[in-house]
């Protein structure tokens, strides 16, 4: 490997970085990670911090679980590629899509379609929810509803159901019949209410008046993620997905639940539909399914549709999508294990637990820091918003939030920024002690951007 001088002086010279202007990764460069034991990473100076960020939502088991890492190893010493297209397939895909059908048998998941990642797992769910209606002779069905707010990666499908504003504007015009609802937020919508019951109620009036306004019959899906992640971990009443259920339901419009952040653990359920108690027609799941170590995904299928595909006898049933790496053999071999780990460890207890210690500190922080206009978060999926009056709700400048970062970078603990959001997802097997440790960070954080 090249000395940590090289390192330093080549960092984002000759590399763009996802989620960030190039400018400015030139005038400040990124943390270099150089290793991982845990839940910490380690930096090229040897820095170690507490991930809070758990990679990007998805280190749930922590960087140190040698049995997914072994079972990667052997694999590649098997069969470290092969296609999945027609007339192939490989061992371990399919042992892991009998073992998922298990997982996701509450909800009456029946099917996987491997992909590499969230963004093809959405991608994979939009174009087969049009399909779908194609299949059945309602081909007119063609326009997805989404949230505001809702985050679906960065395909084209994706980015035209996205709702927020940053991840659609440089790439317009993007897919045409994608409509957007209110997000279930209490701290900031439209209703001016703050009771989460009412405006839950709210927006599902606007959906039925959509639907009437659009038609039923060109609807395909209606696509959300249970808990709102990357748009500020908005956390909707218990009655709201329930009641997107049967709405869907009673139009005949798909529900495909976007979890590629709230599946295996994260909001301190198994899964995030199974906390507010619905089965969706499909789900996207990734990033957690091989706790990272392999980027992975799928598209899982319920029964309603699986029927409807291979009961097809023409042409228009026949599947003309997927990836080259769609069931590679060693990321099937890592979720394998991943899952295995997962289960024995039930470590969505663990994230109830620690989470419901982690909100009672947010709290606290809120009563010391004028700066925090709000904090939420259900499980280990948390956010400060961070604004600079609470009775207008403006913002934190861009300074504050950077000092957010490195106060807590400096006392020990990596958090994520994203606007004016500290956005907190931690491997679940965190402890009380690293419940406390991240606090401690937070707090030098949420000081040195109240002095900025």
């Amino acid at each position: 490997m090249r000395d940590s001088n090289f390192l330093k002086e080549n960092n984002a010279k000759h590399m763009w970085h996802p989620m960030a202007h190039p400018a400015d990764m030139r005038n400040n460069p990124p943390k270099i990670i150089t290793g991982a034991e845990g839940v910490e990473i380690i930096d090229v100076d040897g820095h170690r911090t507490l991930d809070a960020v758990g990679g990007l939502w998805n280190a749930n088991l922590g960087y140190s679980v040698d049995s997914i890492k072994k079972a990667m190893t052997d694999q590649l010493m098997e069969l470290p590629y092969y296609s999945a297209f027609r007339g192939t397939t490989n061992d371990k895909a399919v042992e892991l899509s009998y073992e998922l059908a298990q997982w996701f048998k509450p909800e009456g998941l029946v099917r996987s379609f491997f992909t590499s990642g969230g963004s093809d797992s959405v991608e994979t769910c939009l174009r087969l929810a049009r399909q779908y209606h194609k299949v059945r002779g309602e081909g007119e069905r063609t326009k997805f509803i989404s949230l505001k707010k809702g985050y679906h990666g960065t395909h084209f499908g994706g980015a035209s159901v996205n709702g927020n504003a940053n991840f659609r504007r440089n790439y317009e015009p993007l897919l045409p019949g994608c409509f957007q609802l209110p997000a279930p937020w209490t701290y900031r919508n439209p209703f001016n209410s703050t009771d989460p019951q009412e405006i839950a109620n709210r927006i599902i009036a606007l959906f039925e008046e959509e639907i009437a306004f659009q038609g039923a019959n060109t609807i395909a899906a209606m696509i959300m993620e249970p808990v709102l992640g990357a748009g500020g971990v908005i956390v909707p009443h218990q009655t709201f997905m329930p009641m997107v259920r049967q709405v869907c339901d009673k139009h005949g419009i798909l529900l495909i639940a976007d979890e590629v952040i709230t599946a295996f653990g994260r909001t301190g359920s198994m899964h995030g539909s199974r906390l507010w108690g619905v089965a969706p027609d499909m789900m996207c799941i990734a990033k957690a399914v091989t706790n990272s170590y392999f980027p992975f995904g799928a598209a899982m299928i319920g029964e309603k549709v699986a029927e409807a595909f291979e009961s097809n006898k023409d042409s228009v049933g026949n599947i003309g999508h997927g990836y080259t790496y769609s069931a590679h053999p060693v990321g099937c071999a890592a979720a394998l294990a991943t899952l295995a780990e997962t289960k024995k460890a039930r470590i969505w207890e663990n994230a109830k637990a620690r989470g419901e210690e982690l909100q009672l500190g947010l709290n606290k922080l809120k009563e010391k820091h004028e700066i925090i206009g709000d904090t939420r978060g259900i499980g280990l999926m948390a956010a400060i918003e961070l604004v600079t009056d609470k009775n207008t709700k403006a913002p934190a400048s861009k300074a504050a939030m950077a000092a957010a970062f490195d106060g807590a970078y400096a006392d020990g603990v990596t958090i994520r920024v994203s606007g004016n959001n500290i956005i907190l997802s931690p491997p679940l097997v965190i402890t009380s002690n690293d419940v406390n440790r991240m606090l401690s960070g937070l707090d030098k954080g949420l000081a040195a951007a109240t002095n900025a």
